[in-house]
């Protein structure tokens, strides 16, 4: 599944017209304000309600503006239904997006994958706007806003880096930008969903290498090995006390992650959550019980703003925090600045993003098992689409069940992008009853899906045609795998960065003028976020080392006709050089064939070639006794006829040059 680190292109939808299954025809699906009255689509939501009550909380606290993100107070990607504030206020429900308003105006602002979306979803109350930075977000409030006006925000909503750039851009308007912990959004909001207090589950001792007092202690001594002296280490991002305490929980969709902050003190253990899921037998697994160094003290989630502020008041305390997940509302009242401590990510992330021995073996397990549900779904869309009868929907449907038919199945790892010609442009499209297309022998199609097992997390995106490509699609498709093999097969130094390889991902797109607006990959957990930072070929990610998993996923899309993304987890392990030492390579761990007849080998050089074959011995190795052991014998013939070997002969390709490795590497390695 790619992430939102490249902005796509402006998409349009219009050949939908012509093979919707939905009830409105898309030249209706929008909302068009031009009109007199307006037209709204169904799907459009009525806000004036909401933005009065609003506007009425506004002028209570003499605040001109409100900045509404798309986040929750542990700044996830995902979130609950009751953090979904900017839905409820905008009508609009794609994951990215900052919404600001004012007495007589309200805008939008969101990426490209979403502008259609939000066209479908809002009303004529809002205005879209495109530019996504911060500083549009400012110039439209400066001029919006008179001078001397407040500009409303929730702290526990903004990171430091969107308050600092918030502030920076207008330092100079004679414009304030004002904390306001009371959210006010959730003051309006009268059927805000509760939260539902699941209980809480431990990870079984077989999926666990390290108990959370050994996780705990190796913390501490990266805290006293620490030159700046903290004596406290605050967890804010949801997955970060997850892992600690090898916790599991059902706050988030898709995640396993529950409501939660950690203060971790050289002698003292606060976890901050809804105590009252807590079971006797958990108080008595994290030591609840008693005092010391390794006993959990149970405190109120909604206590840790006033537990922190007390804490930070004794002398000589320092406290740790990583910038990228502590909010906003937390950082402010680390006061004076002598008493702060930052670092991009926690240790505890750092050390999360470099798998245990157990965990690198559980989840290459959890690979196999997920390629037999996507094998089975292939097979039958082969077998099923010539008759016309199926859709994006029913597709994603028979993915889902087939994976919840595998061994410690815990449900998807993020909502199925099922998308079939021109939805397939749109790289976040997922499927609804408005948009649905039939899937059809004449169209490419595009599935990109995950499992969430006890044992890992898993995402895979394949691309298919069932019935004869267009030399266009063929060498898109080529390159894109090309782009993909390339990286899967590239030999560097440990401690790499991602961002410095990730042009050889796009380099056989880029020589005939190709490319792609997303991400090429993110780190993926163990029965955790299917977007686990701080891994992957970003900026701000850290340096590959063993141990680490990542997505590796290219694209290429073509406006108004068809999308191609080929997405595998892989997995970063130490490879033996004639010279040097510690070197990395990636191990590919998706098990899941490509599109043969997608695929032009005479494009491919010999090595890509040789790899494809070495990729496809592997899942006959690996997932054949898999299927064998279930009992799924036409699914084994279905694997083997896909993975037949492709003759090393038919490449008439040149050989890459590695010169381009060796570029890319050696800037900033470390």
């Amino acid at each position: 599944m790619p992430s939102c680190g490249w902005l796509l292109t402006a998409l349009s939808l219009a050949a939908l017209a012509g093979n919707s299954t939905g009830t409105v025809a898309y030249n209706r699906s929008e909302r068009n304000c031009s009109l007199s009255p307006p037209y709204l689509p169904s799907t459009a939501s009525n806000t004036t309600l909401r933005l009065r009550d609003l506007r009425v909380e506004m002028r209570l606290r003499d605040i001109a503006a409100y900045i509404i993100p798309a986040t929750d107070a542990h700044l996830s990607e995902y979130i609950a239904p009751r953090d979904a504030r900017l839905a409820f206020v905008t009508g609009f429900t794609g994951s990215a997006g900052t919404a600001v308003v004012t007495q007589t105006k309200a805008a939008l602002w969101t990426d490209s994958r979403y502008w259609v979306q939000a066209e479908r979803q809002m009303d004529c109350n809002w205005e879209l706007e495109k530019d996504v930075s911060i500083s549009s977000v400012a110039q439209w409030l400066i001029s919006e806003v008179p001078p001397g006006g407040e500009m409303g925000f929730d702290p526990f909503l903004f990171s430091l880096k969107t308050q600092e750039h918030y502030r920076l851009n207008l330092d100079s308007s004679n414009r304030t930008l004002k904390s306001v912990p009371v959210n006010l959004v959730d003051r309006v909001w009268k059927e805000r969903p509760p939260v539902l207090l699941y209980n809480l589950s431990r990870l079984p001792d077989r999926v666990i290498q390290r108990p959370w007092q050994k996780k705990v202690e190796h913390i501490r001594s990266q805290m006293r090995e620490n030159p700046y002296g903290p004596t406290a280490l605050l967890l804010s991002a949801l997955d970060e006390t997850a892992w600690l305490f090898n916790l599991r929980g059902e706050d988030i969709p898709y995640n396993p992650f529950f409501y939660s902050y950690t203060l971790l003190t050289k002698d003292e253990i606060w976890l901050f959550l809804h105590t009252d899921r807590v079971t006797e037998d958990l108080r008595v697994y994290l030591n609840a019980s008693c005092v010391g160094s390794l006993c959990v003290q149970l405190k109120s989630y909604d206590a840790v703003r006033d537990d922190l502020k007390a804490y930070v008041a004794e002398p000589g305390v320092k406290v740790w925090i990583g910038t990228e997940y502590t909010n906003y509302a937390l950082y402010e009242i680390i006061t004076p600045e002598e008493k702060l401590m930052t670092s991009s990510y926690s240790p505890v992330l750092t050390t999360k993003a470099v798998k245990d021995e157990t965990e690198q073996r559980i989840l290459r397990d959890a690979h196999v098992r997920d390629a037999v549900a996507v094998i089975q779904l292939l097979m039958w869309l082969e077998k099923a689409v010539p008759e016309g009868k199926e859709t994006e929907l029913t597709a994603a449907r028979y993915v889902n069940e087939c994976r919840g038919k595998q061994k410690d199945s815990r449900g998807p790892s993020f909502e199925t992008i099922s998308a079939s010609g021109p939805n397939a442009a749109l790289a976040h499209y997922s499927p609804t009853e408005e948009t649905i297309r039939r899937l059809t022998v004449d169209e490419m199609y595009l599935v990109d899906s995950g499992g969430q097992y006890l044992d890992g997390t898993t995402d895979i995106t394949r691309t298919v045609h069932w019935g004869a490509p267009t030399a266009t699609q063929k060498e898109a498709f080529t390159r894109v795998l090309m782009g993909n093999i390339e990286i899967s097969r590239t030999v560097f130094p440990s401690g790499t960065r991602g961002v410095n390889m990730e042009m050889l991902a796009r380099r056989a797109l880029w020589e005939v003028g190709l490319n792609y607006g997303h991400g090429t990959g993110h780190g993926v957990g163990n029965y955790f976020g299917v977007h686990e930072w701080p891994v992957g070929f970003q900026s701000n990610n850290v340096p590959f080392r063993a141990g680490m998993f990542t997505s590796i996923e290219p694209g290429y899309y073509k406006e108004n006709d068809f999308g191609i993304r080929i997405e595998d987890v892989a997995v970063v392990v130490p490879v033996n050089t004639k010279y040097g030492h510690n070197y990395v390579t990636f191990d590919t761990v998706s098990l899941v064939p490509y599109d043969r007849k997608l695929i032009d080998t005479t494009l491919l050089s010999s090595e890509q070639l040789r790899w494809l074959n070495q990729y496809y011995e592997t899942i006959r190795r690996l997932v054949g006794p898999e299927l064998d052991s279930q009992g799924l014998k036409e699914e084994k013939d279905w694997m083997l006829a896909h993975t037949e070997p492709f003759a090393e002969a038919a490449s008439s390709a040149s050989v890459w040059c590695s010169s381009l490795t060796l570029i890319a590497l050696a800037v900033n390695i470390i």
